[in-house]
């Protein structure tokens, strides 16, 4: 049973015709946007908004209508991925690099999905390094600060140079294990100036699509 998938595939069950839909970044959000490129082509209309030039490239081969801020208002779904989530469904993202367009498009949508294979659940956060998106001038003021709050950062490497995001950005990749208070931690790394953002997803999950111990879809929901 491939869990990435039947989990990505059951959040399409959420979308519906004449959507405007977050299209994540990731392997298993991929299933999610295989699938719904299917059903374009079978008269689905939804248009959709992507988290990175990645996903942009993907939707474009399988058909997916897609649109930008400027034409419209507002996401009314949004599906993505995530390397961490915690019990309190808070996450850790980034590990692909598009952790900025993630969070800006997370926090447009209505609704937020989170499709994660089970290996991903984790009582708290941490075990996963956090990314955090960097400009690349005073970066190694940046990397100071961070270690001053008690991060172990490490610039994010790609053929021997700093990875790039699609923003012209740098990642720096941050141990902090375990993770108590991630809230505070995601205000107090935003307070840094140099940093763009994080990838910590704080209370912004309305759905974990997820697998149980029995291979069972499992569902876990915002508690309100």
């Amino acid at each position: 049973m491939n869990q990435k998938k039947e989990v990505g595939e059951k959040a399409v069950e959420y979308v519906k015709d004449g959507m405007v839909v977050g299209l994540g970044t990731g392997s298993t959000v991929f299933f999610t946007i295989s699938k719904l490129g299917e059903l374009v082509k079978q008269g689905l209309s939804i248009k959709g908004i992507p988290t990175s030039i990645q996903t942009e490239q993907l939707a474009n081969q399988l058909g997916i209508p897609l649109v930008s801020f400027t034409e419209i208002n507002q996401i009314d779904i949004a599906i993505d991925g995530a390397d961490e989530v915690s019990a309190d469904l808070d996450l850790i993202k980034g590990g692909g690099g598009a952790l900025l367009r993630e969070k800006i498009i997370a926090k447009a949508a209505k609704t937020f999905i989170v499709v994660a294979d089970s290996h991903k659940l984790v009582n708290k956060l941490g075990s996963f390094p956090l990314p955090v998106e960097v400009v690349p001038f005073g970066v190694e003021m940046t990397t100071k600060y961070i270690l001053e709050l008690g991060g172990a950062p490490k610039l994010r490497q790609k053929n021997g140079s700093p990875y790039l995001t699609d923003n012209g950005n740098y990642i720096l990749d941050c141990h902090i294990q375990p993770i108590i208070h991630p809230e505070e931690l995601e205000r107090d790394l935003n307070m840094i100036p140099g940093i763009v953002d994080n990838g910590l997803f704080v209370g912004m999950a309305d759905y974990i699509i997820t697998m149980n111990e029995d291979k069972e879809i499992d569902i876990k929901i915002k508690k309100r």
